[in-house]
């Protein structure tokens, strides 16, 4: 005889592992926890006996699948859920239409978020030192090169606690920034965003506005600078995406903050990481001279994994790309290449059961924004860098050295 094993509720799971709604999604992402689907798609329910045994065990280390490993670390800085992600608790959704970039940064980085009302000020501009990078075209290495210079000139942290992290951060970002070549003349343009009612509040001199001199020759739409700003307040942070993994070892050394960024660059770097978006809009660009549905065969047919597409933390919808798209086809108007962006898009539903992640997200903004090619990757670069301080912080106040994992030897 079959006994039926009764299914839990997402709440019911969770309580009985002791872990928050947001971990037990972490679990089934990771091949942790299986989750089931009800019929009609809108709950979920989990075995029983399974949700027991892991019970039992206490929390887990270690994944079961033999290609990944799982580490859990606490923090109090962002939590991931298939509804969105949320930055001290507050969701990134809200902020990236509501404040700068700026703002958010301080807000992972001290907890603190200044008044911004309408007419106030947020402090001023953060102020760099200009770093004369070489030319070369490539945006990635003009960033990459200014990093390592940085790293060398601007002044040491006074300490590692958070407002001396806080300040060093400001600086080098802002450093970071005006270092990349112009390739727009004229002013700053200024950052538009809602205020009080139906108030809204121009930022002179922010961080997007300085950027997008540094992406686009073209003057911003409307509404576009507020969707650059969008973008690197949602990629700031993403709890420990593997560039983040690695600043919180190199943070448990004591390394200095500026080494600290050189880490988390070196890791962005893979084309599997912060380099995914240059795949999709290799992509988009191919889709843009002989149609989607070609270029998209294109890809299945060299073998290659579609880009841009799944995400193994989020098992439907990545919510930071719901977001970002719903924000470009808000202010970019009909143009041709958001025409080309929806065609790949559909093109790659009819071909797969997975949602657009926030690369494909990253490269579409990037192409309609008449950025380079590997601009969505200079964004990513410049955003995360107030993640990776922000669990600086937090690692600069556990023991040190706590990262000693053991190797199992399996050589002769």
């Amino acid at each position: 005889m079959i006994h039926h094993v009764p299914g839990l509720t997402t709440q019911e799971a969770a309580k009985r592992l002791g872990v928050k709604v947001e971990t037990l999604y972490a679990y089934v992402s990771r091949g942790l926890v299986q989750r089931e689907r009800s019929a009609d798609g809108r709950s979920s329910f989990y075995d029983a006996r399974a949700i027991e045994d892991l019970a039992r065990r206490g929390r887990p280390r270690q994944s079961s699948r033999s290609t990944s490993l799982n580490m859990l670390i606490e923090t109090r800085l962002t939590s991931l859920s298939p509804h969105g992600v949320r930055y001290r608790g507050v969701p990134s959704s809200e902020l990236a239409v509501t404040h700068t970039f700026e703002e958010v940064a301080d807000w992972l980085w001290l907890g603190t978020m200044p008044d911004t009302m309408p007419g106030t000020s947020t402090a001023g501009p953060w102020a760099g030192e200009p770093i004369d990078v070489p030319v070369t075209g490539d945006l990635v290495g003009a960033l990459r090169v200014a990093a390592a210079i940085a790293s060398t000139r601007l002044p040491m942290a006074e300490g590692r606690d958070a407002p001396s992290v806080a300040a060093s951060g400001r600086r080098l970002i802002a450093t970071l920034t005006d270092s990349l070549p112009r390739v727009s003349a004229g002013r700053v343009p200024q950052l538009v965003l809602p205020g009080a009612g139906e108030e809204r509040r121009a930022v002179r001199d922010s961080i997007a506005g300085r950027l997008w001199l540094r992406l686009s020759p073209q003057r911003p739409q409307p509404g576009m600078l507020t969707l650059l700003n969008a973008t690197l307040v949602l990629l700031a942070d993403h709890e420990l995406a593997a560039s983040t993994l690695a600043v919180r070892v190199a943070a448990s050394t004591w390394a200095d903050p500026t080494a600290v960024v050189m880490v988390g660059q070196g890791a962005l770097s893979g084309p599997l990481h912060g380099g995914a978006s240059v795949a999709v809009r290799a992509m988009l660009e191919r889709a843009t001279e002989i149609g989607a549905a070609r270029a998209v065969a294109e890809v299945v047919d060299s073998g290659q994994r579609i880009p841009g597409f799944g995400h193994k933390v989020y098992v439907d919808a990545d919510p930071r790309a719901v977001v970002l798209l719903r924000l470009l086809r808000e202010v970019s108007g009909r143009t041709r290449a958001l025409s080309v962006v929806d065609d790949v898009h559909d093109a790659v539903r009819q071909r797969l059961d997975r949602a657009a992640n926030v690369d494909f997200a990253l490269a579409s903004m990037a192409m309609v924004g008449g950025m380079p090619a590997d601009g969505g990757e200079v964004v990513m670069g410049i955003a995360r860098i107030a993640g990776w301080l922000a669990h600086a912080i937090e690692e600069y106040q556990e023991a040190p050295l706590r990262f000693r994992p053991r190797a199992s030897y399996i050589g002769p």
